[in-house]
């Protein structure tokens, strides 16, 4: 049983990054979403399929200190699940704003492995919403990793709809998968 906790949601400081990075990035999967291409003349013809793995595979988000550096910047959204009163960090969010196009790009949504299935993930996504409101923005899309399927399950259970993908897009060169949101 789970020990009870009061979450606050507030946005990041600087000294907040160290307890970002040392959360527990890593995540099991049993399934993939699995890319394939055929090519017939001018025809290309891009499919993906989920495809159960023989064995489950452990994996890790990304962590990237620059990049959350950068979301502590002006017009971009970095956000800090935290215990209230405490120093214990459950998780954290980055997002980009993209006025012009009125757009919000997820980067980061990570919850410590050992605070997770508790809707943690779920009120950071939240707050993340009524922010990307209060700047004027009407859609946000996300980025994950094709072997993230935890990650895939839990934005298409937020409302969240595949809009696209990127090969190569991760500095692994692993394949982005993008799901978008319109929010009112």
């Amino acid at each position: 049983m789970s020990t009870p906790f009061s979450l606050v949601i507030r946005d990041a400081l600087g000294q907040d990054i160290p307890a970002c990075l040392a959360l527990d990035h890593q995540y099991e999967t049993d399934y993939v979403w699995q890319m394939s291409v055929a090519e017939e003349g001018h025809e290309r013809q891009i499919h993906f399929s989920k495809q159960h793995l023989p064995r489950t595979m452990l994996a890790g988000h990304p962590a990237d200190e620059p990049r959350l550096r950068y979301s502590l910047q002006n017009k971009q959204c970095f956000l800090v699940a935290a215990e209230k009163g405490r120093d214990t960090l459950f998780g954290y969010l980055t997002m980009q704003s993209d006025p012009v196009y009125k757009t919000a790009l997820l980067q980061n949504l990570v919850v410590g492995r050992s605070y997770r299935r508790r809707g943690i993930g779920g009120r950071l996504l939240n707050v993340a919403r009524q922010w990307a409101l209060e700047h004027g923005l009407n859609r946000i899309t996300l980025e994950t990793q094709t072997k993230n399927y935890p990650a895939i399950l839990f934005c298409q259970q937020a409302g969240f709809v595949f809009c696209g993908f990127n090969d190569q897009y991760f500095p692994n060169q692993d394949i982005a998968l993008f799901f978008t949101q319109t929010i009112r």
